[in-house]
């Protein structure tokens, strides 16, 4: 799998570049999709903001693929990541798809 990580001032940036390459669905509408249906998902692109002053400031942008050939974004801000919730989905998916890079 070829994913991306990138690191960006700004989540509008970071959705902005997403856009340019196609990704255009919005999935934090969509956010049972992801829970209910994880293996339908591939996670193409990770951006991170990183808020200078505020921890609380950071978020997560993941440019994901579906099954389906759909291309949407995902913005997961710091308290997204709760049990169960679709950014915990796509952080375990992530991390996934780190060890099978990692075991090829």
């Amino acid at each position: 799998m070829d994913r991306h990580m990138y690191h960006y001032a700004t989540v509008s940036k970071a959705l902005e570049e997403l856009a340019e390459k196609g990704f255009t669905v919005d999935f934090n509408i969509q956010e049972n999709r992801i829970i209910n249906s994880p293996d339908d998902f591939e996670i193409v692109h990770i951006y991170r903001y990183e808020g200078d002053s505020d921890p609380g400031d950071e978020a997560t942008v993941y440019g994901i693929k579906s099954s389906t050939g759909e291309k949407g974004v995902f913005v997961a801000g710091l308290s997204a990541f709760t049990e169960k919730s679709a950014a915990m989905v796509l952080n375990e998916l992530t991390i996934k798809g780190n060890q099978n890079l990692e075991s090829i």
